[in-house]
C-alpha cells in the first residue's frame, strides 16, 4: 500500500510551506507529494496568502527535491488549453527528472472560475476527454512527426508535439464516482483511477466499474492502478486526535467515519479495509500544512503496519 502526501493549498499556504511538507515528505519517505489545483479557498476563512498555481509550484518542487514524485489531484482541465498544459507538463516533468504523475479532471467550482474571469463552460466531460486525447496524443508522437486533432472543442495542425517527457509516459491519473463515463474515459487513458473521499463501499463497487472497463478495452484490469484520497487526522491517543481535528475544523467522528481518523492502530485497520477493496494507493489528506509531527507519525506508527 502506497502512501502519498495530498495538499489543498488553496485554503492558505505559500510556495514556502509546500516546500517545507514537500521536503518533508521526501525525508520521511513518501511515495509522492501531490497538490490540488484551486484558485479560490472552499469554505471559512480569509484563504490568505492566496492561491498558489499548481504547475508553477511544482516546477518550483522538481528543483528543490530528489526522489519523490510531484503530481495533481486534479489539474482542472478549464484553466489551461491543452497544447499549452502538454508543453506545462512536458517540461516540469525534465526538470524533475521524470517524476511527475498528472491527474486530470474536468474542473468543477464555479465559483473560483467566477473569481478570477475564467469561463466555466458547459460540457466539461466532453472537453475532458478531447483534453485527454490531445495531451496523451501530443506526448505520444514520435520525434519528427506531428500531431493533429480535429475535434468540438480543440483544433491542433501539424504540431511538432514537442516537447516530450523525460518519462517514456508520464501516469495519467482520471478519477471520480460518475458510473459510465469515468470508467470509460479512465480505461481509454489513465494508469491509475483515483476516488476522492468515498466510503469503502463505494470504493468497492466504482473499482468494480473501472475494473469491467479496462477489461472491456482489452487492457489487463490489473493494469490500472487504483488509489484513494481521504483527509488524515492521526493522533498517538484520543487527545491528540481530538487536537488535530479541532486545528482543522472538523469533529472527530465525522473524520472517522469520512476518513482516516483515531490512532496509529486504528487508521491502519481503517486503510487495510480501503486495500480490501481493491485499493493500492492512499493519497493523505493533510491539512495543517505546518503540522510535519502528523507525517512522522502517520510514517513511523501507521506505515509499519501496512508492509
Amino acid at each position: 500500500m502506497d502512501l502519498r502526501i495530498f495538499t489543498e493549498p488553496q485554503q492558505g499556504a505559500s510556495y514556502d510551506t509546500l516546500l517545507r511538507v514537500a521536503q518533508a515528505a521526501e525525508h520521511l519517505d513518501y511515495d509522492a507529494f501531490f497538490r490540488s489545483d484551486h484558485y479560490l479557498r472552499m469554505g471559512d476563512g480569509d484563504g490568505l496568502p492566496g492561491p498558489t498555481d499548481a504547475w508553477t509550484t511544482l516546477a518550483g518542487l522538481a528543483r528543490e527535491t530528489r526522489r519523490i514524485r510531484l503530481g495533481t489531484l486534479m489539474t482542472a482541465g478549464t484553466f489551461r488549453h491543452p497544447g499549452v498544459l502538454a508543453i506545462q507538463v512536458a517540461q516540469v516533468d525534465a526538470m524533475s527528472g521524470g517524476r511527475v504523475e498528472f491527474g486530470l479532471g474536468a474542473g468543477w467550482f464555479e465559483a473560483e472560475h467566477t473569481a478570477y474571469g475564467i469561463p466555466f463552460p458547459a460540457g466539461r466531460i466532453d472537453r475532458l476527454e478531447e483534453q485527454l486525447a490531445v495531451i496523451t496524443g501530443l506526448w505520444g508522437t514520435k520525434t519528427g512527426e506531428t500531431f493533429d486533432f480535429a475535434g468540438t472543442y480543440y483544433t491542433l495542425k501539424d504540431s511538432p508535439a514537442l516537447p516530450k517527457p523525460v518519462q517514456e509516459r508520464i501516469p495519467v491519473l482520471v478519477g471520480g464516482t460518475g458510473p459510465k463515463r469515468t470508467p470509460a474515459l479512465a480505461a481509454r487513458y489513465a494508469d491509475e483511477f483515483n476516488l476522492p473521499f468515498v466510503q469503502v463501499g463505494q470504493t468497492r463497487e466504482q473499482i468494480g466499474r473501472v475494473r469491467d472497463a479496462v477489461a472491456a478495452a482489452g487492457r489487463p484490469a490489473d493494469a490500472m492502478t487504483y488509489s484513494n484520497a481521504l483527509v488524515a487526522c492521526v493522533g498517538k491517543d484520543d487527545a491528540e486526535v481530538a487536537r488535530r481535528a479541532a486545528a482543522i475544523g472538523r469533529d472527530v467522528d465525522e473524520l472517522k467515519a469520512n476518513g482516516l481518523a483515531g490512532t496509529p492502530d486504528e487508521v491502519a485497520e481503517r486503510i487495510a479495509a480501503y486495500q480490501e477493496a481493491g485499493s493500492s494507493r492512499i493519497y493523505l489528506q493533510i491539512l495543517d500544512l505546518d503540522d510535519l509531527d502528523h507525517l512522522e507519525l502517520i510514517a513511523t506508527r501507521v506505515r509499519p503496519q501496512l508492509a
